[in-house]
């Protein structure tokens, strides 16, 4: 325990907010000096609560300063951590690190989403809730104490109890790409197509594609962005291609219809 935490330890008994304090410190292993920052970040706006000048207090604008460190942070740690590897691969990485799903896992299993002040139902698939408070309490923590403390933090708080950034890094998880790789094998025509955009019972932006290969439907997906939910959509197609045998034959006979009227047109053109 460090000389600061010791003194604020010491005052502890005496602070009316002493179960709170005690609380974060077990989350972010050490005191805050500022404990109105790290309630503002524990704030969704669906929970909103108004200042003295009237303006609102949540923690839209500290997740927006979190994010952005966070992500510096960790492509820091990867730059490092895999030197030989080029720039698509760390940005793969650091995607899978940061992403919503991923923050919002780990804010649970710190124990965030209890102390997380929100109107919304929170329980089912909604992690962009305690994911967006994650990255407000980065927010918070450097705003309080600096960018080093957020870089201590992360290393120590986040990745090694949470996250083995080997696994992490070869985990193969973008299945756009691979459904786009596997078209270009057979020189399929890979398209998606938003259907929808809407809003979930919590007011989430919600978003629903399909894939087509060939003109052929062969997967539907949602998510909380147009990329979450093209994601989701390559997954099932490609579970689909794999399991179906007739959706394949249809998909290249789409082709091979393709090819025959390009070759009539050609043919028209020529004439």
């Amino acid at each position: 325990m460090t000389y600061k935490n010791l003194i604020t330890a010491i005052k502890l008994p005496f602070c009316k907010e002493r179960q709170l304090y005690r609380s974060f410190y077990s989350i972010l292993g050490f005191y805050p000096k500022n404990l109105k920052l790290y309630k503002q970040a524990l704030m969704h706006k669906s929970a909103v609560t108004r200042t003295q000048n009237g303006g609102m207090q949540h923690n839209e604008r500290l997740e927006f300063l979190g994010d952005a460190i966070l992500e510096a942070v960790v492509s820091d740690i990867l730059y490092h951590r895999f030197d030989k590897k080029q720039e698509g691969f760390l940005t793969v990485t650091r995607s899978n690190i940061v992403k919503r799903e991923t923050l919002g896992q780990i804010a649970i299993k710190m124990g965030l989403d209890k102390l997380l002040k929100s109107a919304c139902t929170h329980q089912n698939h909604n992690s962009y809730l305690e994911g967006n408070a994650f990255e407000a309490i980065i927010g918070a923590i450097y705003l309080d104490q600096g960018y080093k403390r957020c870089v201590w933090f992360v290393k120590e708080r986040m990745l090694k109890p949470y996250i083995s950034l080997d696994k992490m890094a070869y985990k193969d998880v973008n299945y756009k790409s691979k459904l786009l790789e596997w078209g270009q094998k057979y020189r399929f025509r890979v398209l998606f197509d938003l259907l929808s955009e809407d809003k979930d019972e919590n007011g989430a932006p919600t978003f629903h594609s399909q894939v087509r290969v060939e003109g052929v439907v062969c997967g539907h997906g949602s998510g909380f962005s147009k990329k979450e939910s093209q994601q989701v959509a390559c997954k099932n197609a490609l579970n689909a291609i794999k399991e179906d045998k007739d959706l394949f034959a249809q998909i290249e006979s789409a082709y091979l219809a393709a090819g025959t009227q390009e070759q009539e047109v050609s043919v028209e053109l020529a004439q």
